[in-house]
């Protein structure tokens, strides 16, 4: 990617909101691709994994060729995940326990907020901005522990 040109990112668009996702990364400036397939990975400068439902998002990884594609992908460019993408990315998932990519060095527990009705939106401090940040958790992940190499941006309630 040379300066002057967008960098591209792919954001997988199995379930969740991953429209959402492509508009604010338009916003800021990026072009965007749908990922259902492994030939659309091809030319991204980097990946998004969003929220859903982690084990049907990984049925259909490993269905379509994705997973290992992903795991390739990971070697050279970025992923973002944020809940379902979250988990997909932990090396450990539990509650219950489940496969993943296996990508990034930390133990997350699946659905650690509760039912729907548990979700909610909060502000807390972060290293992002002195401003509060919002935070949105639906039945969100808790991650449990991180592995060295790991910088935790924002923290609620430990």
């Amino acid at each position: 990617m040379s300066p002057a040109s967008k960098p591209k990112i792919g954001v997988l668009a199995v379930q969740g909101d991953f429209e959402a996702h492509a508009v604010r990364l338009r916003e800021l400036g990026a072009d965007t691709v749908e990922v259902r397939t492994v030939a659309d990975l091809e030319g991204c400068d980097g990946l998004v994994l969003p929220g859903g439902e982690s084990t049907t998002q990984l049925q259909f990884l490993q269905e379509e060729g994705l997973y290992h594609a992903i795991r390739k992908f990971s070697e050279r460019k970025a992923i973002f995940g944020t809940c379902a993408g979250a988990i997909l990315l932990a090396a450990h998932v539990k509650n219950p326990a489940q496969d993943s990519l296996k990508l990034l060095d930390m133990t997350i527990l699946r659905n650690g907020y509760g039912r729907q009705l548990s979700s909610d939106i909060f502000a807390g401090p972060s290293t992002l901005t002195d401003a509060p940040l919002e935070m949105v958790f639906i039945r969100a992940p808790i991650i449990e522990k991180v592995g060295k190499g790991i910088t935790v941006l924002a923290k609620r309630e430990g």
